[in-house]
């Protein structure tokens, strides 16, 4: 099983339509969030779904913020150091 909750509403395909797919999935143990390009190591994205990409972070990111508050954990001060 993983530990990695997947943003299941976040539904984004490569613009050129080579099937490329993006995940947004957050770590139910510590709170992480995981940006993931399926397939390739590179996409293209209409505007639309740059907006939509952006919105999963932020929801992943909130759920992450939840995540690391109940289990106590702190957050790496190098990844927040860059607010």
């Amino acid at each position: 099983m993983s530990a990695y909750s997947s943003d299941q509403t976040l539904k984004v395909t490569d613009a050129t339509g080579n099937g490329v797919e993006v995940d947004v999935a957050t770590n139910l143990l510590d709170g992480t969030v995981r940006l993931s390009v399926l397939w390739t190591q590179e996409i293209y994205l209409h505007p639309e779904d740059a907006e939509r990409v952006a919105q999963s972070l932020l929801r992943a990111a909130e759920q992450g913020r939840r995540i690391a508050r109940t289990r106590g954990t702190e957050p790496d001060q190098r990844l927040s150091s860059s607010h």
